[in-house]
């Protein structure tokens, strides 16, 4: 059949279903399919904390949305334009997010009585007139799926775990996506199962041939390339991203990589993702807690690795006597932590930023750690970098802040050539020659790394406060506070060490509207789009939070008024308005969703109007 072509700038679909249908993998196949395309884009993976709640509930639902296009995308979107829906749950718990006059792709073969009931439905949404406001294509997906296998002899339950695939063709159908990707794909995963690739392949390819066939679907939509930079691109999650990054400060430093880690939500992917490569130096130990997770880093780096662990909130509170440890050790040591919905077990597959007041002073006592955190899920890549140069130049342990969002979404990321990053330089004491276990270096104030076995190098070590100098155990009043304070100035000059702060629009205005996280990407499009009104708003994004830029606060007072979007209830502006004395104003969301871009425009048009 003909069927028309509609050009598109961008577009947003999220694929819904229960926890057992696919929608992960049939939305991260979708994510790299478009990426291969040269499309940018931006992922919002959605999913319960049950491994596999009851079959369709609403709190068994799982999501998967991509928000891609011709131009610069930085968000997941903040409406949908396309809702896949597998049955009532997905449909009911997801209906929200679409956009009036949005497409409905429902799989008709799940909108049964059970399933109904189990929604909460009272009549079958399908049929009864209730969305009439959008564009509703129902497709027995089930049927049609079992159709295209149905000479194959493989059991009901084998059939209905391929209906992903079908979803999935007609979606690579209606936007123009090849197949050719996925295919191969299904060929690498299932290559011990023939039977599961020829499955898998002849279903994706009749999702396909549906939507070129039917008559339900009149219109095909195609979004062009982005205008890049030249480059060679891959779609690359935040977990994934903070693996690389370790490996390549390895590479670049020449050190062995160890993690110590317990698995934990949403942080367990680092551990996974680095302990398949192996070959890189790299070195993986699942312990049996987070207490012996850091505490093993810890070793690694008394050994002269790069130490390092991961983990999200519940486990930063357990490392926190470690954590001591290591600042007491004077060594260098990375902790991650990708923050989750708490307090306690909280919401574990959702995404929160509420973990900064716990960096920044979640430990006994005076123990200062450098504290950086991530914007995007590329941009992990060289925050894990730049954390691992930052901990081995100045002997310290240093804290990298991701969050949920991150750590599952995904985007392009241009990888860099091993040249064009920075060198990391470790520098091992070896000579026994007027040796000190705390002699300083003048200008970054770091004690000497001192590997155990070195003839003449031998030293104490242990969590007993140190003497200046000798690094003998010392209960001297003054000299524990001179070494309280030494500790503090070597953090506070890592200052002298990092880039100057820089402002995303004009450098002086009635608005400055200040992030620091996975808030980047919304606060960056809700800025964009009330410059283009012609409204005077900036935009800055923290990165290093201990210690700030040293014009962090110069930039503060060169607005009226100072917006702090954060995923909690004010922590950052809470710390901008102690340290730098401005009447920083609060937007909070903790609801385990990222900000909307549409939330932020909002608080600044409420912001800009008092102020006139």
């Amino acid at each position: 059949m003909n069927k028309a072509f509609k050009n598109l700038d961008e577009v947003t679909i999220r694929f819904a279903g229960d926890s057992g249908d696919g929608m992960q993998l049939t939305g991260m196949q979708f994510t790299s399919t478009t990426a291969l395309l040269g499309n940018d884009l931006s992922t919002l993976p959605d999913f319960p904390a049950e491994i596999r709640a009851p079959a369709g509930t609403l709190f068994g639902v799982s999501g998967f949305q991509i928000h891609f296009g011709s131009t610069e995308i930085n968000t997941p979107g903040d409406a949908c334009d396309v809702l896949v829906a597998m049955n009532p749950a997905a449909l009911k718990v997801n209906l929200r997010s679409l956009r009036d006059g949005g497409i409905i792709i429902a799989n008709s073969d799940g909108f049964n009585e059970k399933n109904l009931k189990l929604a909460g439905y009272e009549s079958n949404p399908l049929e009864d007139g209730s969305l009439s406001r959008y564009q509703l294509h129902a497709v027995a997906i089930t049927k049609l799926t079992h159709n295209a296998l149905d000479d194959l002899g493989l059991s009901n339950k084998l059939v209905e775990r391929s209906k992903n695939f079908f979803a999935l063709g007609m979606m690579y159908w209606m936007f123009t996506r090849p197949l050719e990707p996925t295919i191969k794909w299904i060929q690498d995963k299932f290559k011990k199962n023939p039977e599961l690739v020829e499955a898998n392949t002849r279903v994706l390819k009749a999702g396909y041939a549906f939507g070129e066939t039917t008559e339900i679907f009149a219109v095909r939509y195609e979004v062009k390339p982005a205008p890049l930079a030249p480059g060679r691109y891959r779609s690359v999650t935040g977990n994934e991203a903070i693996a690389w990054g370790l490996i390549a400060a390895s590479v670049k430093s020449g050190l062995d990589i160890f993690l110590g880690s317990y698995p934990i939500t949403p942080a367990s992917d680092i551990l996974h993702e680095l302990a398949k490569h192996k070959n890189f130096r790299v070195k993986t130990f699942q312990a049996e807690d987070e207490i012996a997770g850091i505490t093993s880093a810890i070793g690694a780096s008394y050994g002269g690795a790069i130490g390092a662990t991961t983990t999200s909130g519940p486990g930063m509170a357990l490392k926190a006597e470690a954590m001591g440890l290591a600042v007491m050790l004077e060594l260098p040591l990375i902790i991650c932590d990708v923050q989750r919905g708490g307090p306690s077990t909280g919401l574990p597959t959702k995404t929160e930023q509420a973990d900064l007041l716990q960096a920044l002073y979640g430990r006994n006592s005076e123990a200062p750690i450098p504290v950086i955190a991530a914007s995007t899920p590329a941009d992990c890549f060289l925050t894990a970098f730049e954390a691992v140069r930052i901990a081995i130049k100045y002997m310290t342990p240093v804290i990298i802040l991701s969050d949920g969002y991150l750590a599952n979404g995904a985007e392009p990321w241009m990888i860099p050539s091993v040249s064009s990053l920075p060198d990391i330089a470790p520098k091992f004491r070896t000579d026994p020659k007027g040796f000190q276990p705390y002699m300083r270096d003048e200008r970054t104030l770091a004690r000497p790394w001192a590997i155990p076995g070195t003839p003449g190098l031998e030293h104490r070590i242990g969590g007993l406060e140190k003497e200046h100098i000798t690094g003998n155990v010392s209960y001297d009043p003054e000299n524990h506070e001179f070494m309280v304070r030494m500790r503090q100035a070597k953090v506070d000059r890592i200052a002298d060490d990092i880039p100057p702060a820089l402002v995303e629009g004009d450098q002086k205005g009635d608005l400055l509207v200040v992030g620091w996280g996975g808030t980047y990407g919304a606060i960056r499009t809700a800025v964009e789009d009330k410059r283009r009104e012609g409204k005077s708003v900036s935009h800055l994004q923290l990165k290093y939070i201990n210690p700030f830029q040293k014009n962090v606060g110069e930039i503060l007072y060169n607005f009226k008024c100072v917006l702090v979007p954060e995923l909690n209830l004010g922590q950052l502006a809470r710390v901008l308005r102690a340290k730098y004395l401005v009447p920083a104003v609060t937007l909070s969301k903790v609801q385990g969703l990222p900000f909307k871009a549409i939330e932020i425009e909002n608080k600044i048009d409420e912001i800009l109007g008092s102020t006139r």
